[in-house]
């Protein structure tokens, strides 16, 4: 089973690995930084051994690459893994802005329900259960998620449980949600958000996040 280098720094960008499994075009590694689609949030992109990763998966507690027919690779052979990093930071930015206006969305909106969220480059967004128009919510939204990142507090992320690879982040006085993401080190790093509604069918909302470049 890889280590996951990517929670112990999500910044590093490149690692020097090894391979530990190769089954035709699927490959597993040692360690790697390479963050594989999961809780909405998608994967990274990036080469392994100089190619390119066509798919991250997980597979269990085990990430599994998919490279091209021709990689090449065997069983113990050296390799280099390296990650886009403007898309992994856009990544990390939007994924926290969601993870904001979510938590202040169940602390201020009474009884709501998360249905399903997706973190893109381009933009995140949450789906929720909720009879109104969540677009009136959104100057308090707005305003409270501007204060927690105006502050600049730091974000623990850590283990709620090692063996299984359940963590969660923290933000003193915010919230301390369960997540397995990649997660910035201050919530100044997200920088300016910017809020769309779209309505999903009824009973349904959908907020859209957006961050400055």
């Amino acid at each position: 089973m890889a280590k996951k280098i990517f929670w112990d720094d999500p910044y590093l960008t490149r690692l020097e690995t090894h391979v530990t499994s190769v089954n035709g075009k699927n490959v597993t590694v040692a360690q790697t930084i390479f963050y594989a689609f999961s809780g909405g949030q998608e994967s990274d992109t990036g080469t392994i051994g100089g190619f390119p990763v066509l798919e991250a998966r997980k597979e269990g507690l085990e990430i599994v690459y998919t490279l091209g027919d021709r990689h090449g690779l065997n069983r113990g052979d050296s390799v280099a893994m390296t990650i886009d990093w403007e898309r992994r930071y856009r990544l990390m930015r939007l994924h926290f802005a969601a993870e904001i206006i979510l938590e202040l969305a169940v602390q201020n909106l009474g009884p709501i329900t998360k249905i399903g969220a997706h973190i893109a480059q381009d933009k995140s967004r949450i789906d929720f259960e909720w009879g109104e128009n969540i677009a009136t919510s959104f100057p308090m939204l707005q305003d409270k998620a501007r204060a927690i990142i105006g502050a600049d507090q730091p974000i623990v992320s850590a283990f709620s449980d090692e063996a299984q690879e359940r963590r969660y982040w923290e933000v003193s006085g915010f919230g301390k949600v369960a997540c397995g993401g990649t997660h910035l080190k201050k919530t100044g790093e997200v920088g300016e958000i910017e809020l769309k509604r779209k309505n999903i069918g009824k009973g349904k909302e959908r907020i859209e996040i957006f961050i400055n470049a």
